[in-house]
């Protein structure tokens, strides 16, 4: 929105001869599809600006393995810098709100939903990556043992991994239990 003042208000004596203010509201055009690469590089580094971190905006040409939940080509980018932990939080959830805070600004600006990744220092690929492997060694304890294993609690997006990780094997499957932050992936033996 533009904001343009028409004319100022006067608060008058003891609220004799008070004149409100005249404020004129114009929405802006919604940007260029183009344009939203650009938007959203510009949005997180005021962001990370205003945060006082030090960090560079990286654009990704590729998604980040794992594909966040949206399918359509997601404009991603990667955080490098010195000490960036705090950008990434508990378990990545300050990362995942950055995502969320990023996508709103732009999204709104543009007049379009838009999907935005962000990553820092190839967090992201990393917890894809160790979430993978925790999968495959989880079932095979499960194959030897003959018993379910409870993961600990995760965001949808990590047992979305360990799902799809799974969902081709032979000999186990897996199902969430659990509500809220306490959702949790059991790992079982196929027809437990």
């Amino acid at each position: 929105m533009e904001v343009s003042v028409v004319r100022e208000g006067r608060s008058g004596i003891l609220g004799l001869g008070a004149e409100e203010a005249v404020v004129r509201v114009t929405p802006l055009a919604p940007a260029p599809e183009s344009d939203i690469p650009a938007a959203a590089q510009g949005v997180l580094e005021k962001l990370l600006t205003l945060m006082g971190v030090a960090g560079s905006v990286i654009p990704l040409s590729q998604p980040i393995a794992g594909g966040e939940e949206d399918a359509d080509a997601p404009v991603t980018f990667d955080i490098q810098g010195e000490d960036l932990g705090i950008l990434i939080g508990r378990r990545g959830q300050t990362l995942s709100c950055l995502q969320y805070i990023v996508r709103l600004i732009v999204s709104n600006h543009t007049g379009s939903r838009v999907a935005i990744v962000l990553d820092v220092a190839g967090y992201k690929q990393r917890r894809y990556d160790e979430l993978q492997a925790l999968a495959r060694q989880m079932a095979e304890q499960v194959e030897m043992r003959g018993e379910p294993v409870t993961l600990s609690p995760m965001s949808p997006y990590e047992r979305r991994i360990i799902h799809l990780t799974l969902a081709d094997h032979s000999g186990v499957s897996t199902e969430s239990i659990g509500f809220g932050e306490a959702r949790r992936v059991v790992i079982k033996l196929k027809g437990q």
